[in-house]
Parts: structure tokens; sequence; C-alpha cells
């Protein structure tokens, strides 16, 4: 039995794909590592072909057309054997002591035949190149090793998310929840820790840092100059998540849960406003005005709330002083929580 799935996107990563797959790596027995090559021109074909014919019995290899990173995720939730289901860029690595808690902790509903639908880990923002750390925890959010629901959780702070590299989701909600990432597309792991998350019964935390998020490369899409340059897509997945869940149905069972994502959905609005005003032309500040014009023709209780009560409000307001104010209020505010 295979408990949790690995799936590793990879897009010429043959110059760190082995940091990656090597920390999965640590319990084989335990694990299905699914290695995607989304039609990569180097060597990263022949290093994932190199581990599939040393580990045959925990890595799995798919080699496809190029899609773009929900491409890979996509092939690896339709292949996954897993109880349990986890993305891990090829660029980014667990930690070993803190894969062993969640694994026992894995193995131990299952002697018990209790499994909970979502498990939080922290993540770390692992500045690599400068031996620089931050560790982003829940601590205040959810108790700590205990079942919960939606209606248990405390208060998210301003710079706590459920981001992809915090949740390993219970397979089978992932695939009850038909969440699939758009193709050729990025930031659409903001849609892969969305759209599931109404879908979760049940939560269990474990206070462990076992997510370690690289960030160095000068093409890493939370780059603000990558992110300005691939705003079209920042767009289109913002739609998307405003879209695919109705927040009234989720208010009606964990108002908590849809309070939360109410806000994840501003904070992607926010961006989008944001980069759009950086970029400074006329064409970003007509999309900037469609962007918002399409939540308020379609979502137009959503609307109300996000431009009169939450944090994206002030990112659209008028005139060149709002643009300022704006764009003021996003560096003081990157300064303090460090985005990347």
């Amino acid at each position: 039995m295979k408990y949790i799935t690995f799936t590793v996107p990879c897009y010429n990563s043959a110059g760190y794909m082995r940091r990656c797959i090597d920390s999965l790596l640590v319990f084989k027995e335990e694990s299905e590592i699914i290695i995607v090559d989304d039609g990569s021109t180097d060597a990263t074909p022949e290093i994932a072909d190199e581990y599939a014919l040393q580990f045959p019995d925990t890595v799995k290899v798919i080699h496809k057309e190029n899609g773009g990173h929900g491409s890979g995720v996509n092939a690896g939730l339709a292949a996954a054997a897993g109880k349990y289901f986890k993305v891990v860029d090829s660029d980014d690595w667990l930690d070993a002591r803190s894969l062993q808690k969640v694994l026992f902790r894995i193995m131990h509903w299952e002697k018990e035949q209790t499994l909970a639908d979502m498990i939080v880990c922290n993540y770390v923002y692992d500045h690599l190149y400068e031996n620089r750390k931050k560790s982003m925890a829940y601590r205040n959010v959810f108790k700590e090793e205990q079942m919960l629901t939606w209606n248990d959780i405390g208060m998210f702070s301003p710079s706590q998310y459920l981001v992809m590299h915090s949740l390993i989701f219970r397979t089978e909600v992932l695939r009850e929840s038909g969440v699939t990432l758009p193709e050729h597309t990025f930031y659409v792991d903001n849609i892969f820790a969305y759209q599931p998350l109404p879908f979760v019964k049940s939560i269990y935390y474990i206070d462990t840092d076992l997510y370690h998020y690289f960030i160095g490369r000068d093409d890493q899409s939370v780059n603000e100059e990558v992110l300005k340059k691939r705003i079209d897509q920042q767009i289109h997945v913002t739609k998307i998540v405003a879209d695919c869940v109705d927040l009234r149905e989720v208010e009606l069972q964990y108002p908590k849960l849809a309070k939360y994502m109410m806000r994840n959905v501003s904070i992607m609005l926010a961006i989008s406003s944001i980069h759009l005003l950086l970029i400074n032309s006329e064409e970003a500040w007509k999309k900037r005005s469609e962007l918002w014009n399409y939540i308020k023709q379609r979502h137009t209780k959503m609307y109300r709330r996000l431009r009169f009560t939450t944090l994206s409000g002030f990112t659209f307001l008028p005139g060149k002083t709002g643009r300022f104010v704006t764009v003021t209020g996003y560096r003081t505010a990157r300064k303090i929580y460090q985005f990347n």
C-alpha cells in the first residue's frame, strides 16, 4: 500500500530535480513518486527514467507533451494510487523528520480506519543562496494534532494562506472536488489550494516545517517583474478562482471557511490590480477596470464585499492619487511581510 503520492512536475529541471526527488525517497515503501516530464528539452527525461529504473516500486515517470505546471499536476492526480496526494515542485524539497511525522500519522489512521480529508503542515520560504529562512505556521488557526472541521478554526493573520505547499489532500477528496488545472498557465496552485476546500470535512494540523519552498531563481513566478510579464495569466486564474465555488452555499455550512475563501479571492484580485498598476500603462489600467467589472457582472454580492469591505477594495481607488496610495501600500506591506 502507498500511503501518499508525491507528484513532481518537471520542465527542464535537470539542474535541481535530484535534490527534490532524493528528499521524497526517504520512505520508499510508504510512498509513490510520480515524476511528470512536461516535454523537457534538457536531461530531465533521462534523470527521471534513471530514478524509475533504480526504484521501480516507488518511482513512476510520465513523459508528455508540454502543457505547463497545471497539466503536470493533472497527470499526476489521474495516475495517483496513494491514499493522499501532494504536489512538490521540482526545485523544492521536503524535510525528512517532518515527512516521517506525517507518514506515521497516516499509517496510524489507516489502522484506525479514520482518515483526515486534509493535512496542514508548515512551509518554509528558503532563501538557500542567502542562508535565510522564514517559516509559515498555522498555530493560531488550527489546534495541533486534532481532527477539526472548518467550524473549529481560528482567525488567519494577514500573511497566512492555505497554499499548495502547506496542504496534503486525501486523493479521493481532490477527485470528488473535480479540480482540474488549466494548461500553459502559471499561478494555478491558487486553484489547487482553493477549489477542493468545501469538500474537506476533516482537517488535521501537524506543527512541523515539512515543505521547503526555494526562493532565489530569477525566473520564478513570484518575482515581481516576471509576474508583470505574466499578468494576463494571473488575471485568468483570478477569474477561475472567483467562479469555481459558490461561496453562498459554503457560507450556509461553513461560515468561517466562506470568510477565508472570500479573503482569498480578495488577495488574488488585489495582486492582479496592484501589478496592473505597476505596469503603469493605459492598457493595464483598462485591464484592471475590466477585471473588476467581470466580478461585478458575475458575482454581484461578492463584488460588493470585495469592493467595500476587503483589502482588494483599496487596490481599486480612483484617480492618480488612488493609484499612488495603492502602490505605496503594496511596497510597505511587501517589506513587512516579505512576500518573496
